[in-house]
């Protein structure tokens, strides 16, 4: 047997030698720093003679989040639970009920299936306890809850927005070429802009809106010593930056979906309503599916428009997990920041991957069908 020549041997191993600078520099810039930080929160990091040191203090930085001095900051203030948040407390827990016997009457279930939905279930309902108890009575939202609002309200109101405006554009309405170009210059301008554009235009005094502000009653509100007016504001920016992203997949989405369908529909007499609910959202499910679970993994990382618009005021009001472990980094407390950094991960993850298979997963499935 002729022995191999080194030629051969290197086209054997081409195909790792190509893959591998792209292995070294996620195991660099990815996998190394989230091990480092996984060690950083479980220490305490204190400034020393000639340096630094690190003392490994174990889960102590998770238990003051969860627990301990630091709980009204990452959880909030728990305040009373009225008789309307128990009624929500009971629906949620009615519904998740109601989705996890449905699954197991379906009958494809698996043994890591049953665990997820399990881990997702007990999860949504602590969520929903939660934020009873932070939004009752004397309630104040921490960080966790404070992320939690931006990225329901915010990936809802931008998801709603870009396929109504996609649709729109889809239509044979004149200069909709204009408009698909409008539409989309806000994802080009920078977090920072954005944050500081809304800034003056939410300033009832002095901000160009302001004659606006003053006709209709609003100059004399101040929306920035406000929690909740505040938190809108933040939403508003988001929404009205990342309402592009959403627009451009929903409606090449939109254009991609075959048009004998809907001129059969047509034809048969259907109404617009009925053919989008019959015909369209079915076809464009599941992309409209991957698109929010995109977004929603970005949304968890929000931390310009907070920080810039109110600087997580007024109090802490406004921030979001990013930026209270952005503040705790500033201040040197690299152990609480990378532990607040890691509960953002656990939740991202979480919130995510249900996401994906209750609802991605689903759609793709039905789509199939």
């Amino acid at each position: 047997m002729k022995p191999s020549s080194l030629g051969d041997v290197f086209d054997r191993q081409a195909r790792a030698a190509f893959v591998l600078p792209s292995v070294l520099i996620i195991l660099a810039f990815s996998i190394f720093p989230l091990l480092v930080s996984a060690y950083l929160s479980l220490v305490r990091f204190q400034i020393a003679p000639g340096g630094y040191t690190l003392h490994f203090v174990g889960w102590s930085n998770y238990r003051k989040l969860l627990f301990g001095s630091e709980q009204f900051h990452f959880l909030g203030t728990f305040g009373e639970v009225g008789a309307l948040e128990w009624t929500l407390i009971g629906a949620a827990a009615l519904w998740l009920l109601a989705a996890f016997v449905r699954y197991l009457r379906g009958g494809a279930w698996s043994l890591a299936g049953l665990a997820g939905r399990l881990l997702a279930t007990a999860g949504l309902l602590a969520v929903a306890v939660l934020c009873a108890y932070t939004t009752g009575g004397a309630g104040r939202l921490g960080s966790f809850t404070v992320t939690l609002f931006y990225v329901t309200a915010g990936v809802a109101a931008q998801f709603l927005i870009g396929l109504g405006l996609a649709y729109l554009c889809t239509l044979p309405v004149r200069g909709r070429w204009f408009f698909r170009m409008v539409f989309f210059l806000p994802l080009m301008v920078t977090p920072v802009g954005i944050a500081y554009m809304f800034r003056m235009i939410a300033d009832t005094t002095v901000g160009p809106l302001a004659p606006v502000w003053n006709a209709v009653g609003l100059r004399q509100i101040s929306w920035a010593a406000d929690p909740w007016l505040a938190r809108i504001v933040v939403v508003i920016g988001d929404t009205w930056q990342w309402v592009p992203f959403m627009f451009i997949v929903l409606l090449a989405a939109l254009e991609s979906q075959p048009r004998d369908q809907i001129e059969a529909a047509q034809l048969d007499g259907a109404g617009g309503w009925r053919i989008f609910r019959d015909i369209t959202w079915p076809s464009i499910a599941p992309v409209a599916a991957s698109v929010v679970l995109i977004r929603l993994i970005e949304a968890f990382k929000i931390v310009d428009l907070p920080n810039v618009l109110t600087n997580g005021g007024p109090g802490i009001a406004t921030e979001s997990m990013t930026l209270h472990s952005f503040i705790a980094w500033r201040t040197l407390d690299l152990g609480g920041s990378a532990a607040v950094a890691y509960m953002l991960f656990f939740a991202s993850t979480i919130c995510c991957v249900s996401f994906f298979h209750f609802v991605v997963r689903a759609a793709r499935r039905a789509q199939g069908a």
